[in-house]
């Protein structure tokens, strides 16, 4: 008893330690207000290609809590606005969807926080009544069944709920929404969650462009401003914003809430008057904003201050309402591929007057597979390559040009050059969370040809290799000696289009 007690304490201690030395992390938002998006679990394996560790989503879907099992992804999930009032009136709802909808899926998917209710000061003021009374009662499930300390309940806002951000120092909670939110911040102190807010520079300048810089707001050192009150200097409006949030606060003497940004971003495509709704904005400010998060920067009131920050969103959404730029916010396309580069580590070199990452000038490069990648990575990546990625991978099935070696470092290396020449031979294009490597040698042997950007004879060669009886193969899936299945079928032997852009491109 006396051992098992130690042990709990030690394992306890020593996760609040790690989560006190985590840095600041980036995630993204996973909306799905449309009707052409891939399935939960195509989605996870996109979300594991790149390396996306924290996921935000907006209600508590069964399919998504199902898909992200056992992928190490931590999760915050919410209860819409809608559905408060059963929550706030009863514990015993609070009680009973934990047991339904949560428990037993957790822990393997990791679920970190429960958001309760978005943005309710932007509804109805009977919304916001709900709101704490409901993160009431589901923090009391939680602590029933012990995970009120493993998983955090919270509400996000918009940047609607100050009154004032400008200068940051005078930042001030609005008296409109007093009775709302001190409830809600003693309830934060007190169980140590954090305030979410959601920030979008893009709406300040879109709606003021003669008073917002367009640099300042994507975060470019060409402009600065300087709080008059503290002489702090200001290079981008995002570490203004949540300065202000800071000092809203530290005003009412809540210094000891952490904020997280929930959402933030910026969209590549809005309607005629949205002009600065652009593929290039959207990744200079996105680029800009995953490096100065992940080097720990902080904001000028507080420096080196951890913050977690979630970029909106994955996908386009088809169906949002409103403007143009509503439903282009996303970081992928529904059909997975990238709306334009974007290095989730904020290590890679990205041009964005181009809005490509710069490869080699030198010549030719080709992208093949790590020796240090796991097989569990390389499996995922050629899963991912050969089935959503449209790689063509006939070529490494049984009897083929490149299936021999019969390993996973040389199946995946073709995989993944397939998709990184067919994709721009862009330096992201050869990420695969890590497991690609960029070469100058070809890497092509004997009949296996590595295809290069805008060549179609390579790609015809391993074809052309191709004996006759793999056509009638080319429906179903293949599978190697060791078992392993990749997702392989008739990529060579149909042909894709697809419309995008106003530009038909077609695969073959």
């Amino acid at each position: 008893m006396g051992r098992g007690f130690r042990l709990i304490f030690a394992t306890s201690l020593l996760l609040m330690l790690l989560d006190l030395c985590r840095g600041s992390t980036i995630g993204i938002c996973y909306g799905r207000n449309a009707d052409d998006l891939p399935t939960p679990d195509k989605v996870a394996q996109l979300v594991q290609l790149h390396n996306i560790k924290y996921l935000r989503i907006y209600d508590s879907n069964i399919q998504v809590l199902k898909a992200f099992a056992n992928t190490g992804v931590e999760l915050i999930i919410g209860i819409p606005n809608l559905d408060l009032l059963p929550f706030s009136q009863f514990q015993s709802n609070a009680d009973t969807w934990l047991k339904n909808s949560i428990l037993p899926y957790y822990p393997t998917t990791k679920i970190t926080y429960i958001t309760v209710g978005a943005e309710a000061t932007e509804t109805s003021s009977n919304v916001t009544a709900l709101v704490v009374p409901a993160m009431q009662n589901i923090f009391t499930a939680l602590r029933k069944v012990g995970l009120h300390k493993r998983i955090k309940v919270s509400t996000t806002h918009s940047l609607g709920v100050l009154s004032r951000s400008f200068p940051p120092s005078a930042g001030a909670f609005s008296s409109n929404y007093a009775s709302f939110l001190k409830p809600l911040l003693i309830f934060l102190a007190e169980n140590q969650s954090p305030f979410m807010i959601d920030i979008y520079p893009y709406y300040a300048y879109r709606d003021s462009p003669n008073n917002v810089s367009l640099d300042y707001a994507l975060f470019e050192p060409s402009s600065e401003v300087i709080d008059p009150n503290t002489g702090l200097l200001y290079t981008n409006m995002f570490d203004a914003q949540v300065d202000a949030l800071y000092f809203a606060l530290m005003a009412l003497n809540f210094r000891t809430i952490k904020i997280m940004v929930t959402e933030t971003g910026w969209p590549s495509k809005g309607s005629a008057k949205e002009t600065a709704a652009t593929p290039d904005n959207a990744q200079t400010y996105n680029t800009n904003l995953i490096r100065h998060v992940i080097n720990d920067t902080g904001t000028p009131a507080k420096p080196g201050e951890a913050l977690d920050v979630y970029i909106f969103s994955l996908f386009n959404e088809n169906r949002k309402p409103g403007l143009e730029s509503e439903r282009n916010w996303g970081l992928f396309y529904p059909d997975e591929t990238s709306v334009y580069n974007l290095d989730f580590t904020g290590r890679g070199s990205v041009n964005v007057i181009t809005g490509a990452n710069i490869t080699s000038s030198n010549g030719t490069t080709w992208c093949i597979a790590s020796s240090n990648a796991s097989d569990m990575d390389l499996q995922n990546a050629i899963n991912w390559a050969c089935g959503p990625g449209n790689v063509d991978c006939s070529a490494i099935q049984p009897s083929q040009p490149c299936y021999e070696p019969d390993t996973l470092v040389s199946h995946a290396s073709f995989a993944f050059n397939s998709y990184y020449q067919q994709n721009g031979a862009t330096d992201v294009a050869c990420s695969f969370g890590g497991a690609g490597l960029k070469v100058d040698k070809n890497p092509s042997y004997d009949k296996c040809i590595y295809v290069t950007a805008g060549s179609n004879k390579t790609a015809t060669s391993n074809a052309t290799a191709i004996s006759s009886h793999s056509s009638s193969q080319a429906g179903k899936q293949a599978k190697n000696t060791r078992g392993t299945k990749y997702l392989m079928a008739t990529r060579s032997f149909r042909t894709t289009c697809r419309s995008r852009m106003r530009k038909l491109r077609c695969r073959r």
